[in-house]
């Protein structure tokens, strides 16, 4: 009678597990996100940071496909959202705005000098301006993406987190983006942003200078571009298939 009441509620268990989307989540391993620490459009007095859709939709189709996901910046501590981003109209925006457990593991982020990379699937870069100044010299995060890659694991960048691979040499002293297809935030959607001229480089025009095979939609059009074990989007409205790309490359391994 107990072996039978224990297989009636592990059938039960499962059951439920299915039906709330959530079997098996424990198994499916750790994603990290990298974010910005920078909060200012340099010589300027606009604010920057990260780009909340290109955080809250990833974040949240990795959750639902059973991953948990750990936040990181280059500096650790607190990491800005870009105050023109936070759309609340976007559900996903509004709830991950509105959670105040996930805002203070943002504003308490976790130094990308003391992330261990073993423990990771993936790693994704989350983009806003604020990347573009303090992703591409970050010695700890240059070393990090490079461990992630050469264990055989997942790198991903979204529209302006692709900065953060311009300057990444993997062991062999090449660079990683080199004869690879990415694409970024194109120079024509820069052109849109009203602060083209602020940057302290092109995106798009950095990566093709490292060797990078550059592919682009039209502006604002949904794109992801997959190399192997490398994913990059191209812009905001390419969230959540850029994460969904990660997801069904780990889930392919």
């Amino acid at each position: 009678m107990h072996i039978l009441f224990t297989i009636i509620s592990s059938i039960f268990l499962i059951f439920f597990q299915l039906s709330s989307g959530n079997a098996f989540a424990e198994d499916q391993g750790k994603v990290l996100m990298v974010v910005t620490n920078t909060s200012q459009i340099q010589g300027t007095n606009k604010p920057t940071g990260y780009f909340l859709p290109e955080l809250s939709h990833p974040y949240y189709t990795f959750t639902k496909a059973g991953f948990d996901v750990d936040f990181a910046s280059p500096l650790g501590g607190y990491a800005p959202v870009d105050p023109r981003s936070i759309d609340l109209s976007d559900a996903d925006n509004k709830a991950f705005y509105n959670d105040h457990g996930l805002m203070n593991q943002t504003g308490d982020t976790i130094s990308i000098s003391d992330i261990n990379p073993k423990y990771y699937k993936a790693i994704f870069f989350v983009g806003g301006h604020g990347p573009m100044w303090d992703f591409p010299n970050s010695e700890s995060l240059q070393k990090v993406t490079r461990q992630i890659y050469e264990n055989g694991d997942i790198v991903a960048a979204l529209c302006h987190g692709p900065a953060a691979l311009i300057n990444v040499k993997l062991s062999n002293g090449s660079y990683l983006i080199e004869g690879k297809s990415v694409t970024s935030f194109t120079n024509e959607e820069e052109d849109t942003t009203g602060v083209k001229d602020k940057m302290p480089f092109l995106l798009e025009t950095s990566l093709i200078e490292r060797g990078a095979k550059f592919k682009k939609a039209p502006v604002r059009k949904v794109n992801v571009v997959i190399d192997g074990r490398l994913v990059t989007g191209q812009n905001p409205a390419s969230s959540y298939k850029t994460a969904e790309a990660v997801i069904k490359l780990i889930q392919e391994k």
